[in-house]
């Protein structure tokens, strides 16, 4: 497994030079898209500086090394974790509420076009390609996640702890919003209408909204009647 080094891409300074921003900008787009298109491993420093028209040593002054631009384009295009975990982590929010910014977090890179686009490509290509940033994802951004929709689902369900069904319900639920991602081509080929409208991702929004409580609600009457049957008195 390739090691990214996981220091380099905060201790740079930007050239004292007008373009200085541009040039950084370029290569983080360049290196997004090549190595969400390549991997990690086949893209050379020298096609991102070709791609992003700078000097190859640029990659160094700004990132230390490919390493810490590989870094940079993984992280930085998206919101933080804490931006994603405040949508949906509020003192007193509803079931509701809480899917709803869970969702909005999962479809925000919908809404950013080829950019968003290469993000998740991305991180496709982390599951198939991992190198040590994939383990970080999931340690720090994917578990969080999981773990605090874990937490609101025991509440509305009258839960102390998670059992394994409300954890594979978590899963069902984000389940529905990745494929989303890595199920676009599929659904852009079999149902291509649903992705070019203007309105498409709150379209999609409300549909896993809806789905996701109908998810819910069939849980909870799963553990009623099953709460049901064992008070039964046995038959005679």
């Amino acid at each position: 497994m390739p090691a990214v080094p996981s220091d380099l891409a905060a201790t740079h300074v930007p050239l004292p030079r007008a373009d200085g921003e541009a040039s950084r900008a370029r290569l983080m787009l360049a290196g997004l898209r090549l190595f969400a298109e390549q991997g990690y491993a086949r893209t050379s420093t020298r096609e991102l500086a070709q791609a992003a028209e700078v000097n190859i040593a640029a990659i160094r002054y700004y990132f230390g090394d490919k390493a810490g631009l590989y870094r940079a384009v993984f992280f930085e295009p998206l919101n933080t974790v804490e931006e994603d975990l405040a949508l949906f982590n509020q003192p007193g929010l509803s079931l509701e509420g809480t899917l709803q910014g869970f969702f909005q977090a999962m479809l925000d890179p919908l809404c950013d076009g080829d950019e968003g686009r290469w993000c998740i490509k991305l991180r496709m290509r982390e599951m198939l390609e991992p190198t040590s940033l994939w383990a970080e994802e999931i340690r720090t951004g994917i578990a969080p996640m999981h773990h605090l929709l874990v937490g609101a689902l025991c509440r509305h369900l009258g839960l102390a702890e998670p059992d394994d069904d409300v954890h594979r319900l978590a899963i069902g639920i984000s389940g529905m919003a990745v494929h989303l991602h890595v199920g676009r081509d599929v659904i852009d080929h079999v149902a291509p209408h649903l992705n070019q409208t203007t309105d498409a991702v709150p379209h999609w929004a409300a549909w896993l909204l809806r789905t996701a409580l109908g998810m819910v609600e069939a849980e909870q009457l799963h553990r009623q009647h099953r709460l049901s049957r064992l008070d039964r008195p046995p038959r005679p």
